[in-house]
């Protein structure tokens, strides 16, 4: 089977669990610069630039992705949430990013493949792509809203360079996520295209949104449903809701997703709000607790944690989903759904 066929016949049966956050997991290890810098000579300091750790300490991802695994995920995404040459400019990396992302998906693929050669239960790898930190619907200049500091056809083949490399790492699946641009998703969307045309293969796309406020909008102003109807069109295998919040101020907008969308839903929450010192408190059986209250309600696919989870979250998770049916698909009646930054919908 291809790997859109696995995943779909293996989420037909049971809630697939993803994995959680990398980057707190990665400082748990109390890493020095000298650990992200390796031997590669870069003249910027490279602390805290994640990502530099597939090709200077594989060992450390390696440890995440099997920490995650042990905990009972699914899915392992590619440590590649920065992995791009916008993002990588900051440390003087941009000429790295085809290796990082390549070996990134070969760590990744050859633990999930392990894993999966233990038990035969299959092990799915997501080629993480982040926003990068440029926007292409907002200005960063408010003396000028004209005023954009990358267009598109520039952040498409950022995005393509990116997916290109990951699928040949042995990506299963490019998981556009955190996205607070519903047009700098788009340009994800067409770069898989793009890329999908020259491999003459299908390469799955999952697809996740971050809200910035409470109301349940995104950053370039889009609604939950307003996003979703801008990018259907993309027939992704996953849509979903990742990092922004905790579980308590996502539900509603869970259900909202979970009812309009015809394919699979996951949701990866963080654990909780963060403290006054930017910390995340919520303990692991809490937040399964929120994220199970989905699953009992029948509306989620594939679960899994960000900002402040822990393998710890990752194995209550598991728990607490164990034997409860996955959310069906909802049979949709055929409609024209157009979106501005709320959702438009012409009757059939």
């Amino acid at each position: 089977m291809s790997a859109r066929e696995s995943f779909l016949a293996e989420a037909a049966k049971r809630i697939l669990i993803t994995d959680g956050a990398q980057g707190t997991e990665f400082q748990k290890m109390g890493l020095v610069e000298a650990d992200y810098a390796g031997d590669l000579g870069l003249a910027r300091d490279q602390k805290g630039n994640n990502d530099m750790l597939n090709l200077t300490r594989p060992d450390a991802v390696e440890k995440v992705h099997r920490d995650y695994f042990d905990a009972g995920a699914d899915i392992a995404e590619t440590n590649t949430f920065n992995a791009n040459r916008i993002s990588q400019a900051d440390y003087g990396a941009e000429h790295l990013v085809r290796e990082l992302n390549v070996e990134a998906a070969r760590l990744a693929r050859r633990v999930a493949d392990e894993y999966t050669a233990r038990d035969g239960r299959p092990r799915f790898v997501a080629g993480g792509v982040g926003p990068t930190n440029k926007t292409l619907s907002l200005s960063p200049d408010v003396e000028d809203p004209g005023y954009r500091e990358i267009d598109w056809d520039f952040l498409v083949d950022v995005y393509h360079e990116q997916a290109a490399a990951l699928v040949e790492g042995g990506a299963d699946f490019i998981l556009i996520e955190t996205v607070f641009d519903t047009l700098n998703c788009k340009a994800g969307i067409m770069a898989v295209k793009q890329l999908e045309a020259e491999l003459g293969r299908d390469v799955p796309i999952m697809l996740s949104m971050t809200l910035t406020d409470l109301s349940g909008r995104n950053l370039s102003g889009h609604t939950v449903e307003a996003f979703w109807n801008a990018v259907r069109h993309a027939r992704p295998l996953t849509v979903g809701l990742n990092c922004s919040f905790g579980a308590t101020q996502l539900r509603p907008h869970v259900k909202v997703l979970s009812e309009i969308a015809d394919t699979l839903i996951m949701i990866y929450p963080n654990a909780g709000l963060p403290n006054e010192l930017g910390e995340y408190d919520e303990m692991p059986d809490t937040t399964a607790g929120l994220v199970g209250e989905w699953a009992v309600a029948g509306q989620v696919n594939v679960l899994g944690g960000c900002c402040g989870s822990t393998p710890e979250h990752i194995a209550a998770m598991t728990r607490a989903v164990q034997g409860l049916p996955p959310r069906k698909i909802p049979a949709l009646t055929p409609e024209m759904k157009l979106a501005g930054l709320e959702p438009f919908t012409i009757a059939a």
